[in-house]
């Protein structure tokens, strides 16, 4: 089963404080602990929404809003994108990344083309997994 999990903005983050040496140096020993398990695909942490920006959609086009966003429960400061048996084995994973206190995360499973159903003709699937090959090879 795959994963993101998504890593909550908070004030430092959105602030574009960075972390320091001890958590850069933890997290890299995290992450290596994935990779040698072939739990983690990729991750990445993401700049300030003030580099950022918000598209709306609604009576056929997008309206643009740039950044900053306030602070709020959907901002996202970073993401995994994880592969494990289970959602509790993704939970014990996340149990231990070196996160202080007042850090959140959410896990959300990934959408698979089964998960569809009939709605996915052969052709749009055939089409998908030409397209994420594709992908891949950059």
């Amino acid at each position: 089963m795959k994963f993101m999990v998504i890593v909550k903005a908070n004030s430092d983050t959105e602030a574009g404080v960075m972390p320091g040496t001890e958590l850069l140096a933890a997290m890299g020993k995290f992450n290596e602990e994935m990779v040698k398990a072939g739990v983690m695909q990729a991750g990445e942490g993401l700049h300030p929404t003030s580099k950022g920006a918000r598209i709306k959609y609604g009576g056929g086009q997008g309206t643009v809003s740039h950044g900053p966003f306030g602070l709020s429960s959907d901002l996202v400061a970073g993401f995994w994108l994880i592969e494990t048996k289970s959602l509790d084995e993704a939970i014990d994973w996340m149990k231990r990344a070196p996160f202080g206190g007042g850090s959140e995360i959410e896990i959300r499973q990934v959408f698979t083309p089964d998960d569809f159903g009939a709605a996915l003709t052969p052709e749009l699937r055939e089409r998908g997994e030409r397209l994420r090959a594709q992908a891949g090879k950059k």
